[in-house]
This record gives C-alpha cells, sequence and structure tokens, in this order.
C-alpha cells in the first residue's frame, strides 16, 4: 500500500497562516499560502501532506460547526480544491483532521444527535463545555460521519486522521469506514494509551498513533535510561504482528521536542530513532527547524505550539536550516530502506546511556548506535557489511564506526 511508502509533513492550518482565534464570517483565501510549501516539504524527503483541521469551527478547529465547508478563515472549496491538486501534481498525499467524537455547541444537528448525562443535560468532550458528544448508538450520525468521509474522499483526499479516536466505541468506526468505495484510503485514529492492536482489530482502522513510542524516546534521553526505551521498543515490535503504527516525535498536542528535550546535543538522536524503526512517520511543520513551544494546561495553551509560518521558505531564520539538512539526511536513509516501515527492531547492546538497536526487514537491516554519555564509546557489536549512512554532522570524518563520540549517533546501513 502506498502509506507503506509514506512520510507526513503535519501541519495545522490555522496556526500555519496565522488565522484569527475565533470564527470570522467573511471569506479569507489564506489556503494558498500552504501552496508556497509544497516544495520544502518534498525537499525535506516528505511524500504527504497531513493537514490539521480544515473544516468550519468556532475557534481552534477542534470545535466543529460544519464538516462540509471549509473555514473561512482558512479559504473555500476552490482554494481547498487547487491546495490539494497543487499537492498531487507533485506526488504529495493529502489527509485530513476528522472530528467526529464532539462538535461545537453550535453546531446545527437534530438534539437526538448528541449524548446526554444522566441528569439531562448535554454530555461533553473531557470536561470542555464547548465540546458537544455525538451519541455514536444513533444510526444517523454513523450515516453523517460516513457521508464526510465519503465527501472528502470524492474532492480527492488520499486519507484520514480520526481525532480523538480512542473516545469512540471501535465498533462505530468499523461500520462507518467507506472501506468499499474507498480501498486505497488510509485511516488512522488518535489513540493515547490502551490496547493499541486491539483497538484497531475492533475498529478496522489501519493504524492508531504511537504515544507510548513519543514519550519514551524523550524520556529515556532526558533521564539517561535507555531500559525505558528498550521497554517501549519490545511492546513495538509487537505491534507490528498486526498493524503498522503512526509514528512521531512532535505532534499539535505536545510540547515541541526541541523544548522537550534537557540536552539540545540529544535531538538528533530522537530522531534517528524515529527513522530507524517501525512505523509510519510524520514530522510536525517547525520541528525540522528546531523551533520551541511548551505545551500548557490552560486556555490558548497550544498557542505556542501552532505558530505563524512565513510567506516563503526563504523568510525562515537561518538558525533553523541545519535541523533540516539532519531531517534531510536522516529522511533519506529511511526512503533508500523503505523496507523499514515494517522492520523489526531488536537491542544488542543497553546500558543505561548506551544502546544499539539493529532493525532488519525482508530487504535489509540497519544498525542505530546511541551513546548519550560523556565519553566516546566502542559498541561490542558486529557492523559486518554496514557503513555509516547518517551522522550529526554531514561529511565527518569517520574511523572506527562502532565508536561513537559523546553525546552522539551513528546510524549504519548497507552501502
Amino acid at each position: 500500500m502506498w502509506a507503506d511508502h509514506a512520510i507526513w509533513w503535519q501541519v495545522y492550518p490555522l496556526g500555519f497562516v496565522g488565522a484569527e482565534k475565533d470564527a470570522r464570517t467573511p471569506v479569507v483565501h489564506r489556503l494558498s499560502q500552504l501552496e508556497n510549501w509544497l516544495d520544502y516539504a518534498i525537499e525535506l524527503g516528505c511524500s504527504g501532506l497531513l493537514l490539521g483541521p480544515v473544516f468550519a469551527s468556532e475557534t481552534h478547529g477542534y470545535d466543529t460547526i460544519d464538516h462540509f465547508r471549509i473555514d473561512p478563515r482558512l479559504g473555500d472549496d476552490a482554494d481547498f480544491d487547487r491546495l490539494v491538486a497543487q499537492a498531487h501534481a507533485r506526488g504529495l498525499r493529502v489527509a485530513l483532521d476528522g472530528v467526529f467524537n464532539h462538535v461545537a455547541r453550535s453546531f446545527n444537528g437534530p438534539a437526538d444527535w448528541f449524548r446526554h448525562r444522566p441528569d439531562g443535560t448535554l454530555d461533553t468532550f473531557e470536561g470542555h463545555e464547548q465540546l458537544v458528544a455525538l451519541d455514536h448508538s444513533r444510526p444517523e450520525v454513523s450515516q453523517y460521519v460516513s457521508d464526510v468521509l465519503s465527501h472528502w474522499l470524492d474532492r480527492g483526499v488520499d486519507g484520514w486522521r480520526l481525532d480523538a479516536a480512542y473516545a469512540v466505541p471501535a465498533e462505530f468506526w468499523r461500520a462507518v469506514l467507506p472501506r468499499e468505495r474507498y480501498p486505497d484510503a488510509w485511516f488512522f485514529g488518535e489513540v493515547i494509551h490502551g490496547d493499541y492492536a486491539g483497538y484497531v482489530a475492533g475498529s478496522g482502522l489501519d493504524s492508531v498513533t504511537q504515544y507510548e513510542l513519543w514519550k519514551a524516546i524523550w524520556s529515556s534521553l532526558n533521564d539517561g535510561n535507555f531500559f525505558e526505551l528498550a521497554y517501549a521498543l519490545g511492546r513495538h515490535d509487537e505491534l507490528l504482528d498486526t498493524f503498522v503504527p503512526q509514528t512521531f516525535v512532535g505532534n499539535h498536542d505536545v510540547t515541541r521536542i526541541a523544548t522537550q528535550l534537557a540536552d539540545e546535543r540529544h535531538l538528533g538522536h530522537a530522531l534517528a530513532i524515529l527513522f530507524a524503526v517501525g512505523g509510519v512517520p510524520s514530522i510536525y511543520y517547525g520541528d525540522e527547524q528546531a523551533f520551541r513551544g511548551l505545551k500548557e494546561d490552560r486556555i490558548g495553551g497550544d498557542d505556542a505550539i501552532r505558530p505563524a509560518f512565513p510567506a516563503a521558505p526563504a523568510e525562515l531564520s537561518p538558525d533553523g536550516w541545519p535541523t533540516y539538512r539532519l531531517h534531510q539526511r536522516l529522511i533519506g536513509v529511511r526512503r533508500r530502506n523503505a523496507w523499514l516501515t515494517r522492520g523489526r527492531t531488536t537491542v544488542e547492546h543497553l546500558t543505561n546511556q548506551l544502546v544499539a538497536l539493529r532493525t532488519v526487514g525482508d530487504e535489509g537491516v540497519v544498525l542505530l548506535l546511541l551513546n548519550i554519555s560523556d565519553q566516546a564509546e566502542r559498541f561490542p557489536v558486529d557492523s559486518s557489511g554496514l557503513t555509516v549512512g547518517a551522522q550529526p554532522e554531514d561529511g565527518e570524518p569517520v574511523g572506527d564506526p562502532l565508536l561513537v563520540p559523546a553525546h552522539s549517533w551513528r546510524f549504519l546501513t548497507r552501502p
């Protein structure tokens, strides 16, 4: 399937284009700003554009008013169609973010479409009073969601991210996904914790978000505890028996990886893990430029991680381009070893501050060596037939590939 080769550039459109915080009635044609960045995404190495909410909403996009209408702060149907056409002309797939667990209070739906509490009041999503929960037992709700999915697939999108999927009964998705009409479409759900494989099996989704691995990557680097990473990778490997997880080190809901890491020297380590193990990876816009941003649990607490981008890549700060080029090198290794999507990873050497990860598949093998200690270390592993495919500095001379400098890493591949 095409998704096996997908590397997504995830964008939160309302933030990216600098839209107002609250919905406005007049249409402002801002989606075209994204067209200036499609070549940038391709040069980064991505093959898909994963869009955050684009539908009419009250504020942040996850409080949907109308799933059939483009948010007027972004533009209209013509703007959207042109963006999809421009992406497809460059070979980029396009996926949308669908919020179907809840809607805005101003959503114009029949009263019996909503879930109610025992006292008769409207139920809400995780205490957010402006987000009213849909009743997924209602056939009319199922039909509505199926119609929305089909409408935008008909308009050319290639896949869907299903927001807050974990709050929706798994069987609901199995009933509404239009698989027969769109056999090539890719669907993945937001699932934060719990039985990932069980949810995929029950829902019929292709994938879910791998939050467990995300947490283990930055936490193990911050704590100097690669045993946490090794444990998480063991669980990750088991998931690959049934589905390919959607992997990431950053998204629109979490603190930026460059902020999350206690030691900035370990940013490359986090990225190398992402691209060395199985999964369908995504890069959150700005992470490839080492943007900083802290997620806070307050009103407006997402603003720092959902910023506006300039009109064109040339207007970005020069400070971020080394991180962009690091992404390019690692994504280049990933694309030359496309089998890594379903690769299986084993831990070949492990201490608190050293880990050697070997990922193998039918078509190849890679070896990732991570050192977060204060001295150079030589890894006691077999590197026969492998050479350095990527490292922190492009073109850095290498003697013994198994001798890794302090706070550094090596990504070994077949020539």
